[in-house]
């Protein structure tokens, strides 16, 4: 059984009923009936729920989607159309941090230096990767790879999904808000293409440290925001609940199609009908293609990228 979000209850049912017939059938015990065919009519009609679900999703019902466990992740991307992933490890400082993916690979042969935020899917894998919250040491583990796809001349890309930078006293006292801004500082100072893609959550500073890009691109039902709906609720509301959550999240212009319409963002990358979760092969390989694109484009103009990634970026701070 799938894992169903909360507005998807229609969509649970249907499928319920598709594994109930296909647990018996075959069965000499069933009387005569066309159970190949009732499944079949059933999961035409639960294609058919989907697709007008999906059509007029909430803002709140996209933060659902882009939180959804069985996303693809940065690793999926790396692992679906990369090779010869090496990572790298540590900020040689003071520890490494799991939830900060990196290291050197090959894009369509050609190498290439990759960043991005895991998660994770099982309990002790989203428990060692801090649930996707970065600490100082992850980014300052982002800066060496950086520097270093700087100095080798490789294009980076970079993966973002996380509901924002870990806020722990621990974290704090490493110096957070410092990693955080010289991740931005060093994002803005490369002289490599740079292409980011938002695949879930993009949450605040913590987000923005590894997506100061030429391009920025989201899937279309990730999200990107200053702070969480939750977040926001309390603040606005001193409450967040059912009624003051979704509110929040329209509020925000969080979603890619707001960002896109804004400026913020440079496109969106579809996603298969309910979600990404649905079917990662076909979400990988769009992602894909969308990468393949944007960095012929950006290699083709050849140089100069630094200056006008921090004009781009400056121009935002302006409205």
């Amino acid at each position: 059984m799938e894992n169903f979000l909360e507005f998807e209850k229609s969509l649970m049912q249907v499928a319920r009923r598709i594994d109930e017939l296909k647990s018996v059938a075959g069965s000499d015990d069933l009387p005569e009936k066309d159970i190949p065919g009732e499944i079949k009519r059933l999961e035409t009609k639960q294609a058919k729920l989907t697709r007008l679900l999906y059509r007029e999703l909430s803002p709140w019902q996209k933060v659902q989607v882009a939180r959804h466990g069985q996303r693809p992740q940065v690793m999926d991307y790396i692992n679906s159309f990369m090779t010869d992933f090496v990572p790298l490890s540590g900020d040689r400082n003071f520890a490494d941090d799991h939830a900060l993916v990196g290291g050197l690979a090959r894009l369509d042969g050609e190498p290439i230096a990759v960043l991005g935020i895991q998660k994770g899917r099982s309990t002790s894998e989203r428990v060692k990767n801090n649930f996707g919250m970065v600490r100082p040491e992850g980014y300052r583990k982002a800066q060496r790879i950086m520097n270093m796809a700087n100095k080798f001349k490789l294009p980076l890309i970079t993966f973002v999904d996380t509901p924002g930078a870990y806020p722990g006293v621990g974290a704090e006292a490493r110096g957070q808000s410092e990693a955080i801004a010289k991740s931005i500082e060093t994002m803005l100072s490369i002289d490599v293409p740079i292409i980011t893609v938002i695949t879930g959550e993009g949450g605040s500073g913590g987000a923005l440290a590894i997506a100061v890009a030429d391009k920025v691109l989201m899937l279309e039902y990730s999200v990107y925001s200053v702070i969480s709906p939750e977040g926001c609720a309390s603040i606005l509301w001193k409450e967040a609940n059912k009624d003051t959550i979704p509110t929040a999240a329209e509020a925000l212009n969080m979603t890619a199609q707001d960002l896109e319409r804004l400026g913020i963002i440079d496109g969106i990358i579809k996603e298969p009908v309910g979600g990404a979760h649905r079917d990662p092969e076909v979400a990988t390989k769009r992602v894909h293609k969308e990468i393949q694109a944007q960095l012929k484009e950006l290699i083709a103009k050849n140089g100069k990228k630094s200056k006008s990634r921090r004009q781009k970026f400056l121009a935002l701070t302006r409205g």
